[in-house]
């Protein structure tokens, strides 16, 4: 998740979501999910146009080309505030926080320190998750 790819933490992920959806093996994925969308509203582009370019380009460079050249143009400043956003969102509903939990719980049910869904996705997929100091 926190990998970048053309300056876009997610970005890899959802390539790789887009491809597996396209070749109808995505399994539990969602693509485009509430993450992607953001990334995408980021970026000035739509899921169909993402997906498309997809479609087209085979390699992850291919994609990363079209990306630059089509996505508006964000300064370094703004790219990084975005990712570091994007990595600490959560829940932002009653029902996305019980989403979330539950989610969580069958994951690992004593990591009630996460609460950002960049951090969830890490932790189903295996990577290290830091445990945080939780506040109340």
């Amino acid at each position: 998740m926190r990998v970048t790819l053309a300056g876009y933490v997610h970005l890899a992920r959802m390539i790789d979501k887009c491809r597996a959806v396209l070749a109808g093996t995505e399994g539990e994925y969602i693509y485009p999910c509430p993450m992607d969308y953001r990334v995408l509203e980021f970026a000035g582009l739509t899921d169909t146009q993402f997906t498309e370019a997809v479609k087209n380009h085979p390699s992850d460079e291919g994609i990363v080309d079209w990306f630059r050249q089509t996505a508006t143009p964000r300064s370094a400043t703004e790219l990084e505030d975005f990712n570091q956003k994007l990595l600490a969102r959560g829940p932002s509903s009653p029902e996305s926080l019980e989403k979330f939990k539950k989610y969580r719980d069958a994951v690992d049910p004593s990591r009630t320190d996460l609460t950002a869904w960049s951090d969830l996705q890490d932790l189903e997929e295996g990577r290290n998750v830091p445990r945080r100091t939780v506040t109340t």
